[in-house]
């Protein structure tokens, strides 16, 4: 056996012993992005005291020193295994970003909470009319003294509700060039003259949230870099937000959908399955060729921005193909009628519980973290030269 062999039956060996059936069940009908606080902070507990709750960090912060092959299988495995996907605010965004540009005091004090899930991190970007494009918003802070004074409002704030913290691109000066007047905080949202308000998706999910700033004190201290040079702190933290792997989950959901074909005796090449398959094999190859460029200390360029739209477009067809396969079951969501039920209590077969909400969901993943016609713009002009 080799070395990845070995990793490989190390982390199913993990997942055997401390993945839960009721975890196991939560990420299973998990539909939306991410599963809601108190279950993927259980979940994110426990990968934490085994040293692998940010395996990407470095290793003098908690980071595992894996090689990019060892984070593929991790992550397919976490996802084969059904285990409760955890918001990558923190862990995936907020802390690269600290162990990039954070003075040492914000380093000490955030990246241990991080790791457990103490704190939990909302992403303070979208705003209404300054969505994809970020360099339009108008969120406000004027620095007084050793505050600043936030005035504005954010919009599809993810878990908002379930955080206790916010990252947030804010601007702090109105002349020159829009890019060069952004400044990136953090701050509590229990401060005064926070108001959270949901917006609740056409699945009938609550994820998304308005947040409204009225005359808000916050701390100068929560600066991540410098004033004004947020813009430059938000790219190196989108990248991480859309390098992220579709193909293993990809894949997991096209072993769900052949089973359910199979179950219905409906041919696989009928509904298109066999189709995108071929399309997962090319976008799986695309991200082996990453992984390997990654390790090897290349850019990523505009790569990401491709594969952003590549893997979400995909993964809206699979979404369909559910649906179509679901039939006359999926008509209704009953994945949020039968609250607090169990995907057997289901009418009609279980495996098409949750492919309404699935669906619904997954309208919004060619829009955020950058719509996909933004980022064709980005490999149009970035990367073509057009």
């Amino acid at each position: 056996m080799n070395a990845d062999a070995e990793f490989r039956a190390e982390v199913r060996a993990f997942l055997a012993a401390k993945l839960t059936p009721d975890l196991r069940e939560a990420g299973r009908l998990c539909a939306g992005i991410y599963s809601d606080r108190p279950v993927a902070q259980r979940w994110l507990a426990i990968l934490n005291a085994r040293g692998w709750s940010v395996p990407r960090w470095p290793v003098e912060h908690g980071g595992t020193g894996w090689s990019e092959v060892q984070h593929a299988i991790f992550a397919a495995e976490l996802i084969a295994a059904e285990a409760p996907p955890v918001t990558p605010n923190a862990t995936g965004m907020l802390g690269p970003v600290l162990i990039e540009y954070g003075t040492e005091a914000q380093k000490a004090y955030f990246l241990p909470r991080i790791r457990s899930g103490e704190d939990w991190w909302a992403q303070g970007y979208s705003e209404p009319g300054a969505g994809s494009d970020l360099a339009r918003l108008q969120c406000r802070a004027e620095r007084q003294g050793d505050h600043y004074i936030i005035n504005g409002s954010k919009i599809w704030t993810t878990h908002a509700h379930w955080s206790n913290r916010i990252f947030c691109l804010v601007r702090t000066r109105t002349d020159g060039k829009a890019q060069e007047g952004i400044s990136f905080l953090l701050f509590d949202l229990d401060l005064p003259g926070i108001e959270i308000r949901p917006l609740i998706s056409i699945s009938g999910d609550h994820e998304f949230n308005e947040v409204f700033f009225r005359d808000v004190r916050v701390p100068a201290e929560g600066l991540v870099g410098e004033e004004n040079m947020g813009w430059t702190v938000a790219k190196f933290l989108l990248r991480h937000e859309r390098s992220s792997q579709y193909a293993p989950r990809l894949r997991n959901q096209l072993r769900q959908l052949r089973a359910m074909a199979a179950a219905r005796e409906v041919d696989a090449a009928s509904v298109g399955l066999d189709a995108a398959a071929v399309a997962l094999d090319v976008l799986e190859a695309q991200e082996f060729r990453i992984l390997d460029a990654v390790g090897r200390g290349a850019s990523m360029g505009v790569t990401s921005s491709m594969m952003k739209v590549q893997g979400t477009e995909l993964r809206q067809r699979l979404d369909e193909i559910g649906i179509e396969l679901a039939g006359a079951y999926s008509a209704a969501d009953q994945s949020k009628a039968l609250v607090g039920l169990r995907a057997n209590d289901a009418v009609g077969p279980a495996d098409g519980f949750t492919a309404m909400s699935r669906y619904l969901n997954d309208r919004a993943a060619s829009i955020y973290a950058g719509s996909n016609e933004i980022q064709r713009n980005i490999i149009a002009g970035q990367g073509l030269g057009l």
